[in-house]
């Protein structure tokens, strides 16, 4: 069967947050990895600030595959996730990624091919089919910064508090009032990667 009339149902979880923060999204079976990195952006709730990097597990490899932005600079073996199609490492059930995200913050996903699904008639895609809670503000200090931002929003009035919801209001994007369990997949609007990545290296911003 031609690839182009097949399609992926991929969850992506993030790591080391409880409840879950999860996402299930369906993208064409053709995407490349960077295709999927923007696809993931959008579900989650992301800004695509920061680098981002699939780590693969191949079997009798002792290191993973990395797929993602090349530094230019550096000896790297990172693969340019525009080149990469995600078939080629993700095509059965079962199969599964690491997808990290701002190296410093350190959020860490797993991405799970649930199933290869027929593209169905004038349905567009990639679409998000469900989920739950709120993608946690960039810039927030990871996983210990985000349980933090939590605790200090459940307690008005301090100037901690105070200060919180300015950082809030004035990020690029306003997080106020942040609701941690809010989700509504109708919400998400998907960007052409193409488009994403003529901003960002036609630009000169990667």
């Amino acid at each position: 069967m031609n690839r182009k009339d097949l399609i992926y149902q991929i969850k992506v979880s993030l790591n080391g947050i409880t409840p879950p923060i999860w996402r299930r999204i369906q993208v064409p079976a053709t995407y490349t990895f960077w295709d999927l990195h923007v696809a993931i952006q959008d579900a989650m709730g992301w800004l695509d600030y920061h680098l981002h990097a699939f780590r693969i597990k191949k079997q009798n490899k002792r290191k993973p595959v990395e797929i993602g932005i090349p530094d230019q600079e550096y000896e790297d073996t990172t693969l340019p996730g525009w080149e990469i199609k995600v078939c080629d490492y993700l095509s059965e059930p079962g199969n599964f990624a690491n997808y990290d995200y701002d190296f410093g913050d350190g959020w860490s996903h797993n991405v799970l091919l649930e199933g290869v699904l027929l593209k169905e008639h004038g349905e567009k895609y990639p679409k998000c089919i469900g989920g739950e809670r709120a993608c946690p503000p960039e810039d927030c200090g990871g996983v210990g910064g985000y349980y933090n931002l939590l605790e200090v929003l459940g307690k008005r009035g301090n100037s901690e508090y105070r200060e919180t919801v300015t950082w809030l209001q004035n990020h690029a994007k306003n997080y106020y009032p942040f609701k941690p369990d809010h989700f509504d997949a109708q919400e998400i609007r998907f960007w052409d990667p193409k488009k994403r990545w003529k901003i960002a290296f036609e630009n000169g911003e990667a």
